[in-house]
């Protein structure tokens, strides 16, 4: 990105949830990946690229009022002997479980101008349509919400 290009900070994004960020597929990850677009990650707090695998603890508030605690993590362990180099939120097994969230569902997270977070999901639409169980569809499904 040159100097003259801007990222403007988005107030909201949201996720499409995959069977693996559901815990469906019965694998373990550390977390629901985050893209390295500066659209997505100037949602977050900056983390210093210098430290080994920085993290910052977020809480966020979901709509019946529960508070919840996730982590933001630059896993860069890469630049110091290791293979990862990528971003992802950590510890949100409780709220995907206690909202019984499944791949398809839309994970939505918020931010107030005076730095409150929220959190909030949509239910997978559904058509009615049987999808095809051998299709596997790739890409990054997260996405700014204009508001």
């Amino acid at each position: 990105m040159s100097s003259t290009d801007s990222v403007v900070t988005p107030t909201s994004i949201a996720k499409t949830l995959s069977a693996n960020d559901t815990g469906e597929t019965g694998g373990h990850q550390a977390g629901i990946l985050v893209p390295r677009d500066a659209s997505i990650l100037s949602f977050f707090p900056s983390l210093d690229p210098t430290r080994k695998n920085p993290r910052v603890h977020l809480t966020f508030i979901d709509p019946s009022g529960t508070r919840w605690e996730f982590a933001f993590i630059y896993y860069n362990n890469r630049f110091f002997g290791g293979t990862r180099n990528e971003y992802r939120l950590t510890r949100m097994t409780g709220f995907i479980r206690a909202h019984n969230l499944r791949a398809g569902d839309e994970l939505i997270l918020r931010r107030t101008a005076g730095g409150t977070r929220y959190i909030d999901y949509r239910r997978k639409k559904t058509t009615g349509i049987v999808a095809e169980p051998c299709v596997l569809r790739l890409g990054s499904s997260w996405k700014v919400i204009s508001v």
